[in-house]
């Protein structure tokens, strides 16, 4: 028999949807919450099978292609700002 998990479900579930909202990184969100980032990303997995276990192999292909797309529009935004700060500086010389 599993042993009985130190965090209720509730706590698990919410800590899932905080990190994939927040910009911030799975470690700095486990950290804040005061979990490993290891059980963070358990949970984070284990999230995306049971979402992914209900879907249909075209939705599933969607999913994968819009994960794909949000993950490129984050370095574009990322670069963009990283380059608006940079742009900043200099006009301020």
């Amino acid at each position: 028999m599993g042993r009985s998990s130190r965090y209720p479900e509730e706590f698990r579930r919410e800590a899932v949807e905080l990190y994939r909202s927040s910009d911030r990184s799975r470690a700095e969100v486990a950290r804040s919450l005061g979990v490993s980032d290891g059980s963070l990303a358990a949970w984070v997995k284990r999230a995306r099978q049971e979402v992914e276990a209900g879907l249909d192999p075209d939705e599933r292909a969607e999913l994968e292609r819009l994960r794909r797309e949000n993950r490129e529009l984050r370095m574009d935004r990322e670069i963009l700002r990283k380059a608006a700060a940079y742009f900043a500086r200099e006009t301020n010389r």
